[in-house]
């Protein structure tokens, strides 16, 4: 066997490497296309059926609101001043609660209408803090649900139902609406307290959905 016919196999072989080589890059793509088409549908599936949950919530908010508005418009003298000011907070903060969850069904369209997968999860990650400042907002508006019943006759009557029980009422809400503003975080997930009182398709829903796209991830390291 001479050095030409040696050069030939080993030219043979080389090209026989390359065409392995483009097909197992080819095979490679695409089964990344079919795993990542599979998780953004699982994803959006997620997020579509969380998205009409958040529609009924902007309805029910803003029949909420304009309710609230019907009553102060009702309310507006001295005796009732407690609760024209209590009815007025709350329908503020629900307010934004609504402005919010209309940002976050525009998210989720954004997401659903994407195909580019970092795109994707920045909008998850957004979602995801909004998810958590809706509720650290609406909060706020609980000390003003023991309010609205006060009246200046009673604060200056000095009865003690309102000094002793009343009153330290609205103030242990107010604590607690504040601690929570506070301490609603990711950071805070592992907590008990934060598992019971974010155990809802609200945010599970998101963190199912980011868990599919990472999946995308682990299955390229898996793949490499």
């Amino acid at each position: 066997m001479n050095i030409d016919n040696l050069q030939d196999i080993w030219k043979a072989y080389d090209h026989k490497l390359e065409e392995s080589r483009v097909l197992n890059m080819q095979s490679w793509v695409l089964n990344l296309k079919c795993f990542e088409d599979l998780q953004k549908q699982k994803a959006k599936a997620k997020l579509n059926r969380l998205a009409t949950l958040k529609k009924w919530a902007v309805f029910l908010g803003i029949i909420w609101v304009l309710f609230l508005l019907f009553l102060i418009a009702h309310s507006l003298v001295f005796s009732k001043i407690a609760f024209v000011i209590s009815a007025g907070a709350i329908a503020v903060i629900t307010s934004i609660g609504v402005a919010m969850y209309i940002r976050q069904i525009i998210l989720i369209r954004q997401i659903d209408n994407s195909e580019n997968i970092i795109y994707v999860q920045q909008k998850l990650a957004e979602l995801q803090t909004s998810t958590l400042n809706i509720p650290r907002i609406l909060f706020l508006q609980s000390p003003f649900y023991c309010t609205w019943w006060f009246t200046p006759a009673w604060v200056s009557s000095g009865d003690p139902g309102f000094w002793f029980i009343s009153l330290p009422i609205a103030l242990l809400f107010v604590y607690f609406s504040l601690w929570l503003y506070k301490n609603i975080s990711y950071k805070n997930c592992d907590k008990k307290w934060f598992k019971i009182l974010f155990n809802s398709p609200e945010w599970t829903s998101v963190i199912k959905a980011k868990d599919f796209m990472n999946e995308i991830e682990v299955f390229k390291k898996d793949m490499a």
